[in-house]
């Protein structure tokens, strides 16, 4: 059994942290060195860095955020947004971050997955996937793209198997039904990708409560728990899950 992780996400756009609900009515959270350094403080394992403006403004991810959050934790860095080309790939990695996160790129040229995967090797590359209920689709769940402003009528679970068989070495699902709710995170989107893919799942989008989590991993098959909301607005400390997850009874690290 892998060790279940803590991943606090920093949502950046004009270099502030930011949050928002289900992608929409974002506000401030603060600085993104300040809470790199009290999550890697608090015993986060991993931290998820997303630049959430960058294909909406045909752009690539800002590597001086990159660089600048890189440079003050040690614990590894998932960087996502407007990652669109291999030599992007490569620029937000020589840039300090250790993993990248794909999403819209990877949906309009999946040769770019299987590209990367060779090069960079499985590890370093995250598909990010995007989802709404959509009972049109066989699965119950539509692929979305762009920060959720567009439906691909793509069945998300079929494309989660898909993204594994190209390479990738990581799923990170986000329900757009749960995101920033603090409901919790949507268990039957995160088991449908979990059940079908051997590669760590990211549980994404929803915690409020210590169950959440939890259940996240019990219910929802997943490895690696990312959450903003509650870390960002001290909701939860991180020892605080991890302990009482411990508690009952879950590996963690």
């Amino acid at each position: 059994m892998r060790p279940i992780k803590i991943m606090p996400c920093l949502d950046m756009k004009d270099g502030r942290v930011v949050k928002g609900i289900h992608f929409e009515n974002i506000k401030d959270a603060g600085d993104p060195v300040e809470n790199a350094t009290f999550y890697q403080e608090e015993g986060a394992d991993e931290l998820a860095m997303l630049d959430i403006a960058a294909t909406l403004e045909n752009r690539s991810t800002r590597l001086e955020w990159v660089k600048k959050v890189s440079s003050a934790i040690d614990i590894p860095l998932t960087v996502g947004g407007g990652i669109s080309s291999i030599s992007d790939i490569e620029m937000v990695l020589d840039a300090g971050a250790y993993r990248v996160s794909m999403n819209s790129a990877a949906v309009a040229n999946p040769d770019l997955v299987k590209l990367a995967a060779d090069k960079f090797g499985s590890d370093k590359i995250v598909v990010a996937i995007d989802a709404k209920r959509n009972k049109e689709v066989p699965s119950g769940f539509e692929l979305v793209v762009s920060g959720g402003t567009k439906c691909t009528g793509k069945d998300a679970i079929e494309w989660a198997k898909e993204c594994q068989k190209l390479g990738a070495g990581m799923i990170l699902p986000t329900s757009m039904d749960g995101d920033g709710t603090q409901a919790g995170y949507d268990l039957e989107f995160t088991r449908a990708i979990s059940d079908v893919v051997d590669v760590p799942v990211i549980a994404s989008g929803g915690a409020g409560t210590l169950e959440h989590f939890y259940e996240a991993v019990v219910q929802g098959g997943a490895d690696i728990l990312l959450a903003a909301s509650v870390f960002h607005y001290r909701t939860f400390r991180i020892c605080e899950v991890k302990k009482y997850l411990q508690e009952k009874g879950l590996y963690v690290v």
